[in-house]
């Protein structure tokens, strides 16, 4: 296996070079087993070592503490053709504080939204997060520049790791996964009259799971604990009416979120 005639040669070749020569020595098994009781057994070539990408750990307490954005494609009225969506949401609230529909994926597109963004929301520097994927106009260097310029610190997902951004992609599946979202938009304008529709009821009717039932615009706007505690007395009127309905205990509103975790640590000394 090592000698000059055989040494660039698979074990496989070996055996049936030598097989067709009328020799024997052993089955193919066995010259894997030699060859890997020596070190033998590896990749020829020099394979190129990717570094170690850390799990990004982002915790947001408030709105505007940590936003997550993504790109997902529409598709168009033929084959092949497809609008791109933009959307920027906050992860504590889950409000969606920007989005567009263009016809092409371009980081100066995406540098414009960020930027109308922060200025509408109006971020203070060193304040903001922005999380995001490393598709080629999350990793641009315009957007890195602008968010640079604007003191906010910017955090990239794994490589194929769709779970680093979780909001985002929950946010599209509401989106794709409503009634009336059509198989094909005929235009960009239908496409963006789609999506004005649907924002306005994300964000504003929109009953949220992840943050206590209330709509993002509520938890974004600082009205959560006042629609909570209506919500109370709702439902103490309602028990104090017809306690024999309720076997267990009085009826509690959802919890109110406190926090918002991407990749929340296993520890949790080091989550708190």
């Amino acid at each position: 296996l090592h000698s000059e005639r055989f040494v660039d040669c698979s074990p496989a070749a070996v055996w049936a070079t030598l097989l067709d020569e009328g020799t024997y020595l052993a089955s193919e098994r066995t010259m894997y087993r030699l060859l890997a009781a020596n070190g033998g057994v590896r990749e020829r070539r020099d394979q190129l070592s990717h570094p170690p990408y850390a799990r990004p750990e982002l915790l947001a307490k408030r709105p505007n503490e940590v936003w997550s954005w993504d790109i997902s494609k529409l598709k168009g009225p033929a084959k092949w053709t497809c609008f791109y969506l933009y959307v920027i949401l906050d992860v504590f609230s889950r409000y969606a504080v920007g989005w567009t529909v263009q016809h092409r994926e371009s980081a100066e597109l995406a540098k414009a939204l960020i930027a109308q963004a922060t200025e509408q929301q109006a971020i203070e520097p060193s304040t903001l997060t922005v999380h995001a994927d490393r598709g080629s106009s999350m990793t641009s260097k315009p957007v890195a520049f602008l968010l640079a310029d604007l003191g906010v610190l910017k955090t990239h997902s794994r490589p194929y790791t769709s779970t680093d951004n979780p909001y985002s992609e929950a946010q599209f599946k509401t989106l794709k996964y409503r009634p009336g979202f059509p198989a094909r938009f005929d235009s960009i304008e239908h496409a963006r009259a789609f999506c004005r529709e649907f924002f306005g009821w994300y964000n504003h009717q929109h009953r949220h799971s992840g943050i206590g039932l209330m709509t993002p615009a509520t938890v974004h706007h600082g009205q959560a604990e006042q629609t909570r505690a209506a919500r109370r007395a709702v439902l103490e009127a309602a028990y104090a009416a017809t306690p024999e309905r309720f076997l267990r205990r009085p009826p509690r509103p959802p919890a109110l979120p406190t926090s918002a975790w991407i990749n929340k640590p296993d520890s949790e000394e080091v989550a708190h």
